[in-house]
């Protein structure tokens, strides 16, 4: 398998744990090319069956190696993409509004999540990375992984049902 056909399929999960450990799309981006970079200057050593995980494991290293050196950036979502819909759904705008306010809701819920908790649930929810995956790429011991997800989750509720009251409250 060559480096094309077994990174360049996973670019866009690169890019997403990359913009959530940096939160700023042009660091993500600066972030993934670095990590790229890495990843085929390395290639030769890959003996792995699983290059997603392999590849996400580079891209967190690149995120925290660049984070340690530089402060990060304030953090912008961007809620157009987070509510397209499709023609042929065309849901009425309330519908759409509400959507964009939950997804602005748990943005904001994630954000605001300690790096350790938010890292793995963004592998876990979003990448749908198995534990082992997310063990691996994260270098950490599978119970670890098992109980930042756990806590995480949990703070996350919180986080939410406090955003919430605060919503209903306005």
């Amino acid at each position: 398998m060559n480096f094309e056909e077994a990174v360049m399929p996973h670019m866009d999960a690169a890019y997403n744990l990359a913009r959530w450990l940096t939160r700023n799309d042009a660091d993500a981006q600066d972030m993934v090319q670095e990590a790229y970079l890495r990843a085929l200057r390395f290639f030769s050593g890959f003996r792995g069956t699983d290059a997603k995980a392999w590849l996400l494991t580079i891209v967190r290293n690149t995120c925290y190696t660049w984070l340690k050196r530089n402060r990060a950036p304030k953090f912008s979502y961007d809620l157009d993409q987070a509510g397209e819909v499709s023609d042929g759904d065309a849901p009425d705008l309330e519908e759409v509004l509400v959507r964009n306010s939950q997804v602005r809701l748990v943005t904001e819920a994630i954000e605001r999540l300690p790096v350790e908790f938010r890292e793995v649930l963004i592998l876990r929810e979003l990448e749908e990375l198995s534990y082992k995956e997310i063990a691996a790429a994260a270098e950490l011991p599978l119970g670890t992984v098992m109980s930042r997800l756990a806590r995480g989750r949990k703070r996350l509720r919180e986080l939410l049902a406090s955003q919430m009251s605060k919503e209903t409250l306005n």
